[in-house]
């Protein structure tokens, strides 16, 4: 790999938002001989976001600084993110990350990756390294496998154990264009539902291909496809979010959707106020619920300021 080296003196401070993202269709298709489930997913991300502010280090070393304290350590995927992409390109300068956490954590919503894949971003922007997308793709998967998809964000289809990303054109449906997420006061742990997982859970993968091509046809994808393989093992483990989905049915919920492993569930919406009266009377119950839209990022959402 041909990488330019950052320069010694160099100063300055790169912002950049990191996105949440949805599951529209979650298909399980198998476990793999590897451990890891072989899937088919369908993702979007959304106007959700965590905000990042990468500077230099004069000492050779990566640091987080974080709203939610207890994200700091050295397990962090922002801080792993880091220093594998300066092991690959040979770097010893030091960066210090500052992290706004706004997406909710083990929520179903990748923010802990969208955070991962937004360090190797702004890294190769604020230095100028020389590192092409696939590269940036290898470091990516090997962070977790929801990272490469935040590379690009918008609307994919993802494979494999998620790394495998096909980006789709822009074709959401006017009928979703808001949404409701509500955020259970619970964390579930991804690992532990994949774990229980049996044979009854798994589907051919014809979910999320047929709401791609309804998608790419612009058309609304059927009801019965908006499938997550995930969700029955979720609402058997936590009453919590059995609750919660009763909730939004209560409030006027049409549709109600589980977003990967939850316990964040979904619902859209044509018009703007019919998602602030149902997002009103969820938080009247005590919910947290956030209003939101699907998003398409791109690159002008790193900002580099140099001094």
């Amino acid at each position: 790999m041909n990488v330019a080296q950052p320069e010694s003196n160099l100063r300055g401070a790169c912002f950049i938002r990191a996105y949440a993202k949805i599951n529209l269709t979650l298909d399980v298709l198998g476990r793999r001989a590897d451990g890891y489930h072989a899937l088919s997913t369908v993702m979007q991300t959304v106007d959700l976001y965590d905000t990042l502010c990468l500077s230099a280090l004069d000492e050779d070393r990566v640091q987080l600084i974080c709203t939610r304290p207890e994200l700091d350590g050295e397990d962090n995927l922002t801080v792993r993110a880091a220093r594998l992409l300066r092991e690959r390109c040979s770097i010893r300068q030091g960066v210090l990350i500052e992290l706004h956490k706004r997406i909710p954590v083990a929520a179903g919503l990748g923010g802990g990756s969208s955070d991962a894949a937004a360090v190797l971003l702004a890294i190769q922007r604020m230095w100028q390294l020389q590192v092409t997308l696939s590269d940036l793709g290898e470091i990516a998967a090997v962070l977790g496998s929801d990272v490469p998809f935040f590379l690009q964000g918008g609307l994919a289809l993802c494979e494999g154990r998620g790394e495998v990303v096909t980006p789709l054109e822009p074709g959401w449906p006017m009928s979703m264009r808001w949404l409701i997420l509500l955020k259970p006061a619970i964390s579930i742990s991804t690992a532990a539902i994949f774990r229980r997982l049996s044979a009854h859970n798994y589907s051919d993968g014809s979910h999320s291909s047929r709401v791609v091509a309804a998608l790419q046809s612009g058309l609304e994808p059927q009801v019965e496809d908006l499938h997550n393989g995930l969700e029955r093992t979720v609402l058997e483990l936590h009453p919590e979010v059995v609750q919660a989905r009763a909730e939004m049915l209560s409030a006027g919920v049409p549709l109600v959707r589980l977003s990967g492993s939850g316990p964040t569930l979904y619902a859209s919406f044509p018009d703007l106020s019919r998602a602030m009266q149902v997002q009103k009377r969820l938080q009247a119950r005590g919910y947290e619920v956030y209003l939101t839209h699907a998003v398409y990022p791109e690159m002008g959402n790193i900002n580099v300021l140099f001094k």
